[in-house]
């Protein structure tokens, strides 16, 4: 690797922590190169020695890795388990435990979850600016009224964070509680919260599509390698 690449970057690909968690390192003088404490923003090439806590840092040699998860209900998108719920990585191998999700999908929703170690194409996904589509199939506790519907569709709905606006569609004629939801912005449980100011309750929330990745038959807890 000749070319500059951010410190934290690095840190943050072969260690599995998060850029901002690997500028604290750096802040806390735990990062050292070339014998001297690292800095903030310092950029590194190959020929750089590269050490945290004593453990040297390998500089990046491979490809970036990418993978598509069909996430069952019940499991939550961390690495530590909160309470009795099991982590998505119970259910991949040890290779892939230091990718982090790209979104999420809370502990009852299932669907297509990307995972990468890949910060850039992380925010390419997950920023509103580059308007990256998702879809979900969503199953209401009653039937979904036309008013609300329009509201949903054409007005949005106002959340304490902001207006909430998505697009239905139908998944059967004649079918008022399964609807087909796409969205490009994914603030926190944002489609549970909209249907609930509107008294509803989702009681099934499934992705299909993010981008340009579907799930399409891949089973539940089954993965595969993608390319972007």
């Amino acid at each position: 690797m000749s070319d500059l690449i951010r410190l934290n970057k690095l840190l943050a690909h072969q260690t599995g922590i998060s850029r901002r968690e690997a500028d604290l390192l750096i802040e806390q003088g735990r990062a050292i190169v070339n014998g001297k404490p690292a800095e903030l923003g310092q950029q590194v090439t190959a020929t750089d020695l590269i050490s945290v806590d004593g453990k040297s840092i390998q500089h990046q040699t491979a490809a970036y890795t990418y993978i598509l998860f069909h996430k069952p209900v019940g499991y939550v998108c961390s690495r530590r388990a909160q309470g009795d719920n099991p982590t998505i990585y119970d259910l991949l191998p040890a290779e892939y435990h230091t990718l982090k999700p790209v979104g999420r999908l809370d502990k009852d929703s299932s669907g297509l979850l990307l995972l990468t170690d890949d910060g850039d194409f992380a925010h390419r996904m997950t920023h509103p600016s580059f308007h990256k589509n998702k879809a979900y199939e969503v199953t209401l506790d009653h039937a979904l009224e036309p008013l609300h519907r329009q509201m949903i569709s054409d007005c949005g709905v106002d959340l304490e964070d902001g207006k909430s606006q998505l697009q239905l569609e139908r998944i059967q004629e004649g079918n008022d509680t399964d609807w087909k939801v796409v969205m490009h912005e994914g603030r926190n449980r944002q489609i549970r919260r909209t249907f609930t100011a509107l008294g509803y309750t989702v009681t099934r929330l499934h992705r299909t599509n993010f981008g340009t990745y579907e799930l399409d038959e891949l089973p539940a807890g089954k993965f595969t390698t993608v390319s972007v």
